[in-house]
């Protein structure tokens, strides 16, 4: 019997999910949060998972929704844009002209049409589509990653797993859940002057944030999206160690030996709470860099060559082959960035030609190739493939079709886990500005991914001061988006 309100009650008896959920978040019943969450399962209350991973494309920057997946060919010559729209297999859906090969498998993959939210800026966009929540820095006051920040759905994935490990009720992984190739969201930028939120564990704790890999690029000015790279340049190496350093066990037990010694002082300093988290994190980073799983799945050189021209030699096409790796490796929640190294990428403010050169070339090539793979080798039936930028452009253009901020309306692709291939969902104006129909926002799409993956969107984690507090507040999984 669980005691609810002082009351006892049974399994079965009517306690909605939300009052055990919220009772989970306040630590209440002298039950863990993850024995509650197996109990919840096995009474059949939680979400039947239908993805056992996520692949989280991020298109930093925001693609235009009228150069992509939104074309407009009977809007006025001053909207419509300058690319060319081509049949694909979904009926009603053209395509840009730009993304032959996705417009060639269009029935693996549903478009939604209709992404939006008022987060008119980068940082916080950024923020917002990666956690469901409204970022805490007004527009203008800030760009970079702080404590404060929401947790990101992999990070909450990362909390829920190390809890069920640490109670028993799952096994132990050589891998983490939670991983972010090729680099953190704006280290390429000048030189790491820009870093983003939103992939990061916030106020959850540092012990939740992800696995994240490190690729250079030779100079300030190159961009290893738009190119072939090498495979000297393709380490992934774990973001911590030094470049050229990769995953060599002979420098890792020295910095073993190192760290044991600055314990040794540190313990004389700190309190014994704060040496626990500190071990706890210490053995998980040391663990995930000496472990054999760690270095395989990291490795691009083990796919054979045929593969990886499949998906294209430019870091985003490597970078979702190792997206694609790591999950078959067992880790939960992947997230690729196409970062914008040069400060624009996407985010196509001038003209639209990087966007017709390089930008959509890449993209088209890495999401197709995914998505192909990925059924050949039976997987995207259990791996939910989500990906979108952060906003999307105006309808209004410069005059070399670049085009300004526009966060009302932008497109996303989803695909696997159940997901209707062939399909879309929502509808937008006749100017691609506004949505129309089936309105979907950040915290419907966290939602939606969340229940995905079988974790109820309405659990609550305790914050820093232990207040249970939901995961996603102001949306619902879209379930129609389904079979």
């Amino acid at each position: 019997m669980l005691q609810i309100d002082g009351k006892p009650h049974a399994a079965c008896d009517g306690v909605s999910r939300r009052r055990i959920l919220e009772a989970a978040g306040a630590g209440l019943f002298g039950l863990s949060l993850p024995r509650l969450l197996a109990a919840e399962e096995a009474s059949g209350r939680g979400p039947r998972p239908r993805a056992r991973a996520v692949i989280f494309l991020t298109l930093f920057g925001g693609p235009s929704q009228l150069e992509t997946f939104d074309l407009k060919p009977e809007a006025p010559d001053t909207i419509r844009g300058p690319f060319k729209p081509i049949a694909s297999r979904t009926p009603g859906l053209l395509i840009s002209e730009h993304l032959p090969r996705l417009a060639q498998i269009s029935d693996k993959f549903c478009v939604v049409r209709s992404m939006s939210h008022p987060f008119n800026d980068h940082s916080g966009a950024a923020h917002y589509i990666q956690t469901g929540k409204i970022w805490h820095i007004p527009i203008g006051a800030g760009f970079s990653p702080t404590p404060k920040d929401w947790p990101s759905m992999g990070s909450v994935v990362e909390y829920l797993d190390q809890h069920r490990q640490h109670e028993g009720t799952a096994g132990t992984a050589a891998l983490p859940s939670y991983a972010v190739v090729p680099n953190t969201l704006g280290r390429l930028q000048e030189a790491g002057l820009y870093l983003r939120p939103g992939e990061h564990a916030g106020w959850l704790g540092r012990r939740y944030n992800p696995l994240t890999t490190v690729v250079d690029k030779k100079n300030l000015q190159d961009n290893p999206y738009w190119r072939d790279c090498s495979d000297e340049e393709l380490t992934f190496q774990i973001e911590g160690l030094a470049p050229g350093e990769g995953v060599r066990l002979d420098r890792v037990n020295h910095r073993v030996s190192m760290l044991e010694e600055f314990d040794g002082r540190r313990r004389l300093l700190d309190g014994a709470r704060r040496l626990v988290e500190f071990d706890r994190f210490r053995e998980r980073a040391l663990g995930l860099v000496t472990s054999a799983a760690t270095r395989d799945a990291l490795d691009v050189r083990n796919e054979p060559a045929t593969v990886r021209d499949r998906y294209g030699r430019h870091l985003f096409g490597q970078s979702t082959l190792i997206a694609r790796r790591l999950v078959e490796a067992g880790v939960r929640f992947v997230t690729v960035h196409y970062d914008a190294c040069d400060g624009f990428g996407w985010d196509s403010h001038v003209h639209s030609d990087d966007v017709k050169n390089h930008l959509m070339p890449t993209f088209d090539q890495a999401l197709s190739a995914l998505l192909l793979d990925l059924d050949q080798r039976g997987l995207l039936d259990e791996t939910l493939v989500v990906a979108l930028g952060e906003m999307g452009r105006t309808p209004v253009p410069t005059p070399r079709w670049g085009r300004g901020h526009w966060s009302k309306l932008f497109p996303a692709v989803l695909a696997g886990a159940g997901i209707r291939g062939g399909t879309t969902y929502g509808a937008s104006d006749k100017d691609a500005a506004n949505v129309i129909d089936h309105l979907v926002n950040p915290e419907s799409l966290a939602a939606t991914i969340y229940e995905a993956l079988g974790v109820s969107y309405e659990l609550r984690l305790p914050d820093p001061q232990g207040r249970p507090t939901a995961i996603v507040e102001g949306g619902e999984p879209v379930r129609d988006l389904f079979g």
